[in-house]
């Protein structure tokens, strides 16, 4: 296992390198660039124009600017500078990962936890009215935006009396350092992100264990556990369960960058301290070193996302080795 850890380990590198080759090449297929707003602009002179043109780089020929980029990562884990904010880029994007990071594995673990056994119950109970509604508001949940449902959550509040729905903390909260209290209003406000963002991946998640449910109660290794008298008990959880929850273990590597740039919306409606608004303001603002950076960074986690998918699958699946 640890020679195929290492393995898969270093094979990211070359799939990395070819990663920020596209996207480096998809970022300068965007028609125009950064200084295009001040070429609009009549009171910036062309002499100033060319003086910013030269000290952001962009005077260099295309193949200049990857190598530069790619060389400052490597060495010194620079990730280039951004234009709009006339910060580096590491210093933009550190101070909303861990906060990315920390919604996605939770909203990741809340799924699990929700929609695991709400597959189970409805692939157990399918002809039971309560299994129908269960799936009806599956379905419902899938066909509705994570933005919209962020929308709906923030106006019930309101109309409950409430005030602060943006955001994880409350203003006086932001800045305050860590206590009971800051532990407490990051709780109060947290629950709106979960159910917008994770409402869909729970409806997902459901759906998937419940036809995987399906499938295995009808295999021939469940009907030879019954025959041999093993206790319903152990056929659900000792064999169904555990062979069904493959499939969801294969595919939850999927889930950790669909949870940053597909929610990107739902992060700007709810103000959220995340890295998916920074890409979307680097994409309209065309800040190239930033959005090439955080699309590196979802390719990245899709990569850690299929390798831990695929140790916990060896884990969870005794027929699964790795030579």
């Amino acid at each position: 296992m640890l020679t195929y850890t290492v393995r898969r380990v270093l094979g990211m590198i070359p799939t990395l390198l070819l990663i920020s080759v596209v996207c480096f090449a998809v970022i300068q297929l965007q028609p125009g660039s950064f200084l295009d707003q001040y070429r609009e602009d009549p009171r910036v002179t062309p002499e100033a124009l060319q003086a910013m043109t030269r000290q952001l780089g962009l005077d260099q020929p295309v193949w200049m600017q990857y190598l530069n980029w790619v060389k400052g990562i490597a060495l010194h884990g620079d990730f280039g500078y951004s234009f709009a904010n006339s910060r580096p880029v590491s210093s933009l994007i550190w101070e909303r990962l861990g906060w990315t990071v920390f919604l996605a594995v939770l909203t990741l673990l809340v799924s699990w936890v929700v929609a695991v056994p709400l597959g189970i119950y409805t692939a157990l109970h399918r002809h039971r009215k309560r299994s129908a509604a269960l799936n009806f508001l599956g379905y419902l949940s899938l066909a509705t935006p994570d933005f919209l449902v962020a929308l709906l959550l923030i106006a019930l509040v309101l109309a409950l009396g409430g005030t602060n729905v943006g955001g994880l903390f409350s203003p006086d909260m932001i800045d305050a350092p860590w206590s009971v209290a800051r532990v407490l209003d990051l709780l109060a406000h947290l629950w709106i992100p979960m159910i917008a963002i994770g409402l869909e991946g729970v409806a997902g998640l459901m759906r998937q264990m419940r036809a995987s449910m399906l499938d295995v109660l009808s295999q021939d290794f469940i009907r030879t556990a019954r025959a041999k008298g093993a206790t319903g008990r152990r056929v659900l959880w000792g064999h169904a369960v555990r062979n069904a929850v493959n499939p969801l273990i294969s595919l939850a590597g999927l889930s950790l960058p669909s949870l940053i740039s597909g929610t990107i919306i739902a992060s700007i409606v709810l103000n959220l301290p995340t890295i998916g608004p920074y890409l979307y303001d680097a994409l309209l603002n065309k800040d190239q070193f930033v959005a090439m950076t955080l699309l590196m960074f979802s390719a990245l986690l899709l990569l850690i996302g299929n390798l831990l998918s695929d140790l916990a699958l060896a884990w969870a699946d005794p027929r699964v080795r790795f030579e």
